[in-house]
């Protein structure tokens, strides 16, 4: 067991490769959905309803949603270092479902729900929908337990500790043009080993100690993991 921390920051390239849906890609789903009415607290407000049957669709296609390659190769990490860390800004189960110990999900996840008044309540509810009259513990309606646009991150305070101590970074599936998350990067020690998967060219990483695997996360992950193992 190698006494390492590997640290992962994963995005939506990651499960669309699994047939997800990504948000912000050409296609993706804010282009057929107006943010404010869907992912906001006052689209919320004005129709919850409709919000309810965003998520709930949402919460049905990630749950027929099978691991892929990545998410496989980034659970075995853990056979061979002390530590693995998975940040995700992804809000479906597909790294606990493919073998991840330890995740944390930055944006919320689809398989729970909270009441709309206590943040704290949160019950799992697995591929279940949310319907209207639904109530939490404390009789509130229950929502999705999903961060919207302008409310706060609460995980990023732990997510930015965990990327400060890691002795390896790596990057899939992201851009690292979405803040808060992009943030984090900027947290990691120095001189670490950094590593980049992304099909694109990442003009930003010229002037940064990134090694880039310019391939898709299935291909990369895989190629980078046999790196880490052998």
């Amino acid at each position: 067991m190698l006494k390492k921390k590997i640290v992962v920051i994963s995005g939506a390239g990651i499960s669309a490769e699994s047939g997800l849906s990504t948000f912000r890609d050409a296609g993706g789903l804010w282009e057929k959905h107006d943010i404010n009415e869907v992912a906001s607290i006052e689209g919320w407000k004005k129709n919850p309803e409709k919000v309810l049957e965003f998520y709930n669709l949402r919460r049905k296609q990630a749950a027929e949603a099978k691991p892929n390659k990545a998410h496989l190769a980034l659970a075995k990490l853990e056979k061979l270092y002390e530590e693995v860390v998975v940040i995700t800004q992804n809000v479906d189960d597909l790294h606990e479902r493919g073998g991840s110990g330890n995740v944390i999900h930055l944006h919320g996840e689809l398989c729970k729900a909270r009441s709309e008044r206590d943040e704290l309540l949160i019950t799992d509810i697995g591929d279940s929908s949310i319907k209207l009259g639904d109530k939490a513990e404390d009789g509130c309606q229950l929502r999705p337990h999903i961060v919207w646009f302008g409310e706060l991150v609460p995980m990023m305070e732990k997510a930015a500790t965990e990327v400060e101590n890691a002795d390896i970074l790596i990057i899939v599936g992201t851009s690292l043009m979405v803040y808060p998350a992009a943030g984090l990067v900027n947290l990691s020690p120095l001189n670490i080993p950094k590593y980049i998967i992304d099909p694109a060219d990442l003009g930003f990483l010229k002037n940064e100690d990134w090694i880039h695997y310019k391939e898709n996360a299935g291909t990369g992950v895989v190629k980078l993991v046999q790196k880490l193992t052998r």
